[in-house]
């Protein structure tokens, strides 16, 4: 029963698009969720890369540094060496460059001190080196200060770190769960829909396998008993509808060729086994084209099945003007074509088709090949040739009643006279003017 003028209905792809628009939401966000905690995370690590990975090495060096200093200090209160100087100086710039570097980093009272300390440090090593004291001591304690204060500096960034990891690690949990949650909230709704369109269209599924069991015995007539209202009734009407359609195509035997929609095999040989049981004079043209092998070997497949279609057009127009009605055009497959026209009509049908086909083959050839009138290829025994434009050749069998008894023997019949039509060059058609024995 078809629904009221004007009448809204939410059809069952309005559903679909709807749910899985659901679906799909729930999916994004649990993407778009992981991505920012990914993104989230990844800024942290490129942060704990950054500085505090350096802020500890720098700490390293700066224990290595003043360590040098004390021992090289040391040395030089008792050697004098001015190479033991130049070490201590070499490593005292390296050392307050670091700690100027640091005061910029905002690191606060822990660098202040540690400055602080080693400024006292530097005092004491300068005395050893003018000769105004020579015990060590002070050097020490004051080397063991700064090494406490940068050990302080350590302990600071590494508490840093920690924190930093810690947050990471709780960044990492709680995306997971959220990104879990996203994505179960999504399958359950799935699965709802799923198992809703389930008992929704179960009843019309099972009408429609049904109806299919009873049109696969012969059953055409088959009315599946589904109402219009939705997709499901309108499959029911189209189901009605292709069950009509297979009732005319069981009566219709033709193999038509899927490039050139003409019949194929089967039907050719329904025809004439038809005309030649109802004693019928009638001719057949069995039309092939020549050097197509080296054609589609330069050209490819693609303009091959081009040039195929173009002669399935050219014979099919041919007929459609210069036969009668009862006239047939059939594709036997590859370049070989049959038309089966009345015995009066054979010869201009076949001139209309080699006038038709010479102009319009050129197109099918580059500039260059058109130009030369050949193209160069090797032939079916692999020896290399130069072959003309491609040509067709028509040979026409007249059957007069009672000279053939089958379709086979009209087959065998043509391709002789083809052999003959083949072997003279450029397009023409050749008559089979012998008399059979009755």
């Amino acid at each position: 029963m078809p629904k009221a003028p004007g009448a809204k209905r939410v059809t069952l792809v309005q559903k679909l698009i709807l749910s899985y628009a659901v679906i799909a939401f729930f999916s994004i966000a649990a993407v778009a969720l992981s991505i920012y905690g990914l993104q989230s995370l990844n800024t942290i690590v490129r942060d704990i890369v950054r500085n505090d990975f350096a802020f500890i090495k720098t700490a390293e060096t700066l224990r290595e540094s003043i360590q040098t200093q004390e021992r090289n200090a040391a040395k030089y209160s008792v050697l004098k060496s001015p190479e033991l100087k130049e070490i201590f100086d070499r490593r005292q710039k390296e050392f307050l460059s670091i700690t100027d570097g640091l005061r910029k980093t905002g690191s606060g009272q822990i660098v202040y001190v540690l400055s602080q300390n080693y400024l006292e440090f530097s005092r004491r090593a300068q005395e050893l080196f003018e000769g105004k004291t020579s015990d060590i001591r002070s050097l020490k304690a004051a080397a063991d200060s700064v090494s406490a204060s940068i050990e302080n500096f350590y302990n600071f960034r590494q508490a840093i770190l920690n924190a930093k990891l810690e947050n990471a690690d709780r960044e990492r949990e709680t995306t997971a769960k959220r990104t879990l949650l996203l994505s179960c909230a999504g399958f359950l709704f799935a699965m709802g829909v799923m198992v809703l369109f389930a008992v929704h269209i179960s009843s019309s599924i099972k009408k429609l396998k049904r109806a299919t069991h009873c049109i696969a015995e012969g059953d055409f007539d088959c009315d599946p008993l589904i109402p219009p209202g939705d997709e499901i009734g309108d499959l029911a009407q189209d189901f009605r509808k292709m069950g009509a359609r297979l009732k005319v195509l069981e009566q219709m035997s033709l193999d038509a060729s899927p490039l050139t929609r003409l019949p194929g095999n089967i039907a050719i040989e329904r025809v004439l086994t038809k005309k030649l049981q109802a004693g019928e004079t009638f001719a057949v043209c069995y039309a092939d084209l020549d050097n197509f092998k080296a054609y589609s070997d330069r050209y490819g497949y693609i303009r091959g099945s081009d040039m195929i279609k173009m002669t399935g057009e050219v014979i099919y127009e041919a007929v459609q003007q210069h036969a009668d009605e009862g006239a047939f055009v059939g594709h036997i497959g590859g370049d070989d074509f049959v038309m089966i026209v009345g015995s009066g009509d054979a010869e201009n049908v076949s001139r209309a088709v080699i006038e038709r086909f010479s102009e319009r083959v050129p197109e099918f050839y580059t500039e260059e090949d058109r130009k030369k009138m050949c193209i160069e290829g090797e032939d079916r025994y692999g020896v290399k040739r130069v072959f003309p434009l491609m040509t067709i050749s028509i040979a026409i069998v007249i059957c007069q009643r009672g000279e053939y008894d089958s379709a086979v023997k009209i087959a065998k019949t043509a391709a002789e006279i083809k052999e003959y039509a083949k072997g003279t060059a450029g397009s023409n058609y050749f008559v089979d003017r012998r008399k059979k024995a009755r």
